[in-house]
């Protein structure tokens, strides 16, 4: 029994770390904000941030067992895990509280390249000419 709770504590310490990051809690809040998958080329754009530092959070929020990582040809996918555990329903509420107006930027950018996806489908490698393009407009 004891072990038990040992682990459990060791699982909220790896979520709480995890989220003790601005851009691990900017790209958790976007994941739950859009209700989708999104690619690690249109997080570094959408975060403007590059595709080491990208990387590097999205293994440790995947290492939490805060997102989950499908890979659809040459292009990997990240979506936020739910789970049924009351612990993770106050996790999500708590991001999800995070009030709209600081993330404006970053939500107007993630529109901008959703936008750009064929079929659902990221096709654009981050920094591409295009996005350069379409993100710069209306700026």
């Amino acid at each position: 029994m004891k072990n038990i709770e040992i682990n459990q504590f060791e699982r909220y310490t790896t979520i709480f770390k995890a989220l003790s990051d601005l851009t691990r809690l900017k790209i958790i809040w976007l994941l739950l904000s859009i209700d989708s998958k999104i690619s690690v080329s249109e997080i570094i754009d959408v975060l403007e941030e590059n595709q080491y530092n990208v990387s590097k959070h999205l293994k440790i929020l995947k290492n939490s067992n805060l997102i989950h990582e499908r890979k659809e040809g040459k292009w990997s996918f990240y979506y936020y895990l739910p789970s049924d555990d009351s612990f993770d329903e106050y996790i999500r509420k708590t991001v999800m509280s995070i009030p709209k107006e600081l993330m404006i930027e970053e939500i107007g950018r993630c529109s901008k390249r959703l936008s750009m996806r064929v079929d659902g489908k990221c096709v654009l490698g981050s920094k591409s000419d295009l996005w350069s393009k379409i993100k710069d407009e209306n700026n």
